[in-house]
């Protein structure tokens, strides 16, 4: 079975990741006064069939070689398949060949690849190189920028953002912008960037990925009509845009259709089965009463199964399933696995999770507070830190826990046992 594309690999490839922001700046946005976003279009995209036609036309040509290289990794990005990755890598080989000194659009792509991959470290080198190679260009700092937040140098993720935002203020910027917002505990600064974001668009794509993520975030605020209307926007830009599905089914069980929720998410899971939509369908069954789960459990074992077996990049919601679902111990050691690699908030609170559902209360608090660290308003994170502190004897874990449910009063659908 071909691997899928973790979500993090897949955002970090291009201009879904997200990062920081200092100050937004004017609204020049329209896509009439800019360019193609950074890391989405940029210059010389196009589909993968039209640069490999450049590639065999032109076979000495660095440029060509790198565009195929950029349009794969799109590709792997949009259909969730790590298959594109390889072409893409030998197709950067080939481009820094024919042009190892002056070759930055081959630098950002082996930027993007190294981010995809979950490698980040050395997108950071990329990035970095990029930077340095043509200080006015915006791809370089979004390289950086997905990098950095990944490693959780969210300062320096905060700093490429901007600089992004200086260059071109676009789509890229503005996700990304949105993200550190977010993650800083700002939802309605977020909303704002994303609204300019979606307001930026030039491609279907990009403006469905915008939207969907102005109804995440409505939805982790728990205003799920808000939300509704975010994600049927996303699926008026691209039908069957597998976010937007998603939150469709959210929103349908935040209405009390648990049937009619189950029945999106196993029409989603059958075409696209990424942990977290399938730990979504699971812990909706479970909370509803079929402990079963369907064929969700049958499927997210396999993939921790393989994340075992091939030591690669390990999907957070992988390792939620494990603590909560399977074994914790196998949970502790993909997230201390991916903990080596990943540094963001988002694995913190996976490993501090597996950590306590382990019975290692003490080091999971660590973990857990370090996922606290950025400020980030998450319903989840602080259920998590809560049920730690609890499980201590603390007594702030009782307050942590109404918390969770006051940011977002959806919180049971997803987290059975968070019952009030």
């Amino acid at each position: 079975m071909r691997r899928l594309l973790t979500a993090a690999g897949a955002a970090a490839a291009v201009a879904g990741c997200v990062a920081g922001l200092l100050y937004l700046g004017p609204d020049t946005s329209r896509p009439s006064a800019t360019t193609a976003p950074a890391g989405v279009a940029g210059e010389g995209a196009g589909s993968v069939d039209t640069n490999r036609t450049r590639t065999e036309t032109y076979p000495d040509d660095p440029a060509a070689w790198a565009d195929l290289a950029h349009a794969e990794i799109e590709r792997a990005r949009t259909t969730f398949d790590a298959g594109p990755l390889d072409v893409a890598d030998k197709a950067l080989r080939r481009s820094l060949a024919l042009d190892g000194t002056d070759n930055y659009r081959a630098v950002t792509g082996r930027g993007l690849l190294a981010n995809a991959r979950h490698d980040f470290g050395e997108g950071r080198v990329h990035g970095l190189r990029a930077t340095r190679m043509a200080p006015d260009r915006p791809d370089g700092y979004a390289v950086l920028a997905d990098a950095e937040i990944q490693l959780g140098n969210y300062p320096q993720a905060r700093h490429a953002v901007q600089r992004m935002l200086d260059i071109a203020p676009a789509t890229a910027a503005y996700s990304r912008a949105a993200y550190d917002l977010e993650t800083g505990g700002r939802p309605e600064d977020a909303a704002i960037a994303l609204q300019r974001a979606v307001d930026s668009a030039v491609t279907q794509d990009e403006r469905a990925f915008a939207e969907a993520r102005l109804g995440d975030l409505a939805w982790s605020q728990g205003q799920s009509d808000r939300a509704a209307r975010h994600y049927g926007r996303a699926l008026s830009a691209v039908p069957a845009h597998p976010y937007g599905q998603a939150g469709i089914a959210r929103v349908a069980a935040a209405r009390g259709d648990t049937g009619k929720a189950l029945e999106l998410y196993t029409r989603l899971v059958e075409r696209m089965p990424l942990p977290q939509f399938l730990l979504e369908s699971l812990n909706l069954r479970r909370a509803s009463g079929d402990a079963r789960g369907g064929s969700e459990r049958a499927a997210l074992s396999a993939q921790v199964r393989m994340a075992r077996a091939d030591g690669g990049p390990v999907d957070p919601h992988l390792i939620l399933y494990a603590a909560d679902h399977g074994d914790p111990k196998a949970a502790v050691e993909l997230a201390r696995r991916e903990w080596k690699n990943v540094r963001s908030v988002i694995v913190a609170d996976a490993l501090a999770w597996a950590l306590h559902r382990a019975g290692r209360g003490t080091e999971a608090l660590a973990h857990a507070r370090r996922a606290a660290a950025t400020g980030w308003k998450n319903a989840l994170f602080r259920y998590h830190r809560g049920a730690i502190e609890q499980s201590l004897g603390l007594p702030e874990g009782s307050r942590r826990l109404s918390e969770a449910h006051a940011l977002n009063p959806h919180l049971s659908l997803y987290r059975p046992d968070a019952d009030g």
